[in-house]
Parts: structure tokens; sequence; C-alpha cells
């Protein structure tokens, strides 16, 4: 790469859109970069190390738009990564291609071992149009994800917690401080579980809300586990493993913690839902009162 030539280092990734999609890739590749490093990744610096995304399908711009915001609230800082139209493409020298095969000790910033487990939320099938909230609450819009296949769809927290009933370590999961407007639904099957709006923090070091976004979307259970008495939370279509309710939330919100790991959710920004499936709920989405 020529430095001042304006080019950016980059890969051309070509996939089968039957066995992934383009929202999933960008999942793994934002666990492999730093999307808050300006010109630089790792030891390398210039521009020509910038990070970005560059589409040759229009239609793929707004996927990369959905999946820079949902980063964007992971983040304080700002993101910035480009999102721009390919132009000018060159394939490098057979030299650099296969780099890291023909130079097993060569420097790369990437730490490889992120790619080993699968990234959180990985796609589901894709959910049909809806015009009103009772067709967004059907539990039949749900039902379409293969259990048997959870082993290679989940993360191993997420399998941990959704289905052997596991609990991750308080104050660990970023949903425990994220507090942007949109919707918690069901890592599993999609299934929408929880607002924004009515999250809250509690200090307790899960993410915590004082109501589901509708009762008939979870299940209840006696947990007598570890020689307590708790009532379990689990969710109605998938029966994943979510977490507990307890009877000390906010008096003036019903009074109910629901202590909700964060590893059984996926969060929907409120500007990505229409186009995740979850339109009628959008209207839903008040202002959190942290």
């Amino acid at each position: 790469m020529i430095r001042g030539s304006g080019h950016a280092e980059a890969v051309k990734v070509t996939y089968d859109a039957d066995k992934t999609d383009l929202d999933t890739i960008l999942k793994y590749y934002f666990r492999v970069i730093d999307p808050t490093s300006l010109n630089k990744q790792g030891n390398d610096r210039g521009v020509q190390y910038r990070s970005g995304v560059y589409y040759t399908d229009k239609e793929d711009k707004a996927v990369i738009d959905a999946a820079l915001k949902r980063v964007q609230s992971q983040y304080k800082q700002k993101i910035v990564v480009e999102n721009e139209p390919l132009d000018n493409f060159y394939l490098a020298e057979m030299y650099h291609q296969d780099y890291l095969a023909k130079n097993p000790n060569g420097y790369c910033h990437v730490d490889l071992s992120l790619a080993d487990d699968k990234p959180e939320g990985t796609a589901r099938t894709k959910l049909a149009p809806v015009s009103t909230v009772a067709e967004t609450l059907d539990p039949k819009r749900y039902a379409g994800f293969d259990k048997g296949a959870l082993k290679n769809t989940l993360t191993k927290a997420q399998y941990n917690i959704t289905q052997d009933a596991g609990t991750e370590r308080a104050f660990s999961h970023e949903y425990d401080n994220l507090f942007a407007p949109g919707i918690y639904v069901d890592v599993v099957s999609g299934e929408p579980l929880f607002l924004s709006t009515d999250k809250y923090q509690s200090g307790c070091g899960w993410p915590s809300f004082t109501k589901p976004i509708d009762m008939q979307v979870i299940t209840q259970h006696e947990d007598t586990a570890f020689n307590m008495v708790r009532t379990e939370v689990r969710s109605r279509v998938a029966d994943s493993h979510l977490g507990h309710v307890f009877p000390d939330g906010p008096k003036d919100r019903g009074g109910l913690r629901y202590c909700i790991n964060g590893g059984a959710l996926q969060f929907i920004p409120v500007d990505v839902m229409p186009q995740s499936g979850y339109a009628p709920l959008v209207k839903l989405v008040k202002p959190a009162k942290p």
C-alpha cells in the first residue's frame, strides 16, 4: 500500500446467502477489530489501516448502517468504521494472498481465536412483516428455530444460560448498563420479551426490568436450587431460561425486579426494529427511567 494514495487495505468476502447473511458476518467482523480506533489497528498506523465496510450492492448499506448503530450502542467512544460503496478495488499480488499460511510467524493484529465461538445473536429465520402488536406477539412467528442446532447457533455462554439454566457473572454483560431505546428478544427464537422502557438500574449486576413486554411471553416456575426458593423466568416459545423475578423492584413501577441474564437476550435498537420484523412494537418504546 502506497502511503498517501487514499486507499485502504481490504479483503473481498464471498459467502453463501443460503447458509449465512451479511449481518452475521458483520458480528464476527466487529469482534476482531476495535471500531473506535481511527486510522490504526493493532500496531499498524496510517490512513490505509482505517476500518470500513465497502459494499457492491446498495441494499447492503442499510444492513451495515443497522450493524454500526447496534455497535455504537455498546461504546461510549464514537464508532469510526466507514460505510461506503466499493470503489477502485485492486487484487493484491499473489505473495500477499494467504499471508499467515505463507508466514506462520507473521504479524497480525487480529486475535483469530475470537472467531472460534459464534457471535451473539446469530441470524435466525427472517420474520414475515406484521401490522399489529398482537401479530408481532403471536408465538407461531417464533417457533421456526432448530432446537437441535443450538450448540452451533449460540455461543457457549448463551447455551449454558438458556439451555442449562446457567448464570453469567454479575456486572459482566454489556446489557447491564445499556439503556438505549429498543427491545430485548429471546436470543434463541427472537420472541420479544422486554422493552427498554421498563429497564432500570437495579445495581444487582444483571439487566433488570420492571415487567415483560406482555405477561404471555414468559412462564414462571418455582426454583429450589441452591437451598433457596426463587421464581424462575423462562421464555414462552423456546422455553429458554432467562433469570428470576424478585419482589424488590421499584414500588412505583409495580414492585417487581425481573433479573435477567444478558446472554439470554438480544437487543434490537428502535431504529432497526422495523426491518427486523418488530415494526408494530416501535410505538411501545418510550424513554427509559434508569
